[in-house]
């Protein structure tokens, strides 16, 4: 979208000098000044906050770092349950047709949902025991209201500050990728500190407790790349109708925080269900619930991004076709 202008400058034809009057750049000595000031408050404000936002994941991560430190297996658990999820992302990285990312850009991201997922740790720790007084209406409202929201909000957030900004932002698919990145960072911290306090409160065996909780984990992890991808795809939407920026990265945050706060909601209630309806084992009836609501929701976002790829190729192809010279009656068939 075209920048808007004064009326003086879509008068003018571009031969007058209308600093101060209808344009503005940085010229003078304060005007240099104010540019400064700005900039100097916009990268302090974000530096504040990123500060911030590693001092509270260090203050997380000291009783895992101590457990590791006393049990150097837990890190290869740690890593092994984010494989299903680096293996999701690394896919969502391929389907990207366009180009290929910088890599700095993807570890900037995965770290920046690291320390970004300390903030909706904090407000879920906050708000959780208020909800947690009305039984379990109380935990949908507050899965739908607070988790799915906020965690979803962050891990966009983690995509916003360094990755939109950059020139390889260069399609929509490419917010997908990041999207699925920074899930692929929430998941890493957020089953780091699960399997660590399990670990650490477990009354059976190291190694029972460890695998337990980092099978669960590696199953959960899945479905946060999901969402943020999903989330991530109309983040680059926004990015290329600036006019509708607002409603779309709305929409894109609405849909991921729904599905999550769905999942939320449902995972402890229909395997149970179903345990009790057939005869499989609850173990396997959760196992069977989270992959078949991954491939789901999976499926909603391979078609968007599939269509998104069609299309590309098709107008590619066009592209290629009309930019050939028509032949003339001097000219020999092609065969």
């Amino acid at each position: 979208m075209s920048r808007r202008r004064d009326p003086v400058e879509r008068a003018d034809q571009e031969s007058t000098d209308l600093y101060d009057v209808s344009t503005w750049e940085p010229r003078s000595a304060v005007d240099r000044l104010s540019y400064g000031v700005y900039r100097g408050i916009n990268y302090g404000l974000r530096g504040i906050v990123l500060l911030v936002a590693l001092g509270i994941t260090l203050l997380l991560l000291v009783q895992p770092g101590y457990l590791v430190l006393e049990q150097p297996l837990l890190g290869i658990f740690f890593g092994l349950s984010i494989v299903p999820a680096a293996v999701l992302a690394a896919f969502i990285w391929y389907t990207d047709i366009t180009s290929s990312e910088p890599l700095g850009l993807l570890v900037a991201t995965f770290v920046l949902a690291v320390l970004f997922a300390t903030f909706a740790a904090i407000v879920n720790s906050l708000t959780g025991p208020w909800f947690e007084r009305f039984g379990a209406v109380g935990l949908v409202f507050f899965f739908f209201l607070i988790v799915g929201p906020v965690e979803e909000a962050v891990k966009l957030l983690a995509v916003r500050v360094f990755a939109y900004r950059s020139d390889s932002f260069d399609a929509v698919i490419v917010g997908a990728v990041y999207g699925a990145v920074a899930g692929l960072g929430f998941a890493a911290i957020e089953n780091a500190i699960y399997i660590a306090s399990t670990v650490a409160e477990a009354e059976i065996g190291f190694f029972a407790a460890a695998t337990g909780i980092t099978t669960v984990r590696a199953l959960v992890g899945p479905g946060h790349v999901l969402y943020s991808a999903i989330a991530g795809y109309y983040l680059g939407l926004a990015k290329f109708n600036p006019q509708y920026a607002g409603p779309l990265v709305v929409k894109g945050l609405l849909i991921a925080a729904v599905l999550h706060a769905t999942y939320n909601s449902t995972v402890q209630v229909v395997p149970d269900v179903a345990a009790a309806l057939y005869p499989i084992t609850p173990e396997l009836a959760f196992v069977g619930y989270v992959i078949v609501f991954d491939l789901a929701v999976g499926y909603y976002l391979y078609r968007k991004i599939a269509r998104y790829r069609r299309t590309y190729d098709a107008v590619r192809g066009d592209t290629r076709r009309s930019s050939q010279p028509e032949l003339t009656e001097f000219d020999p068939p092609s065969r």
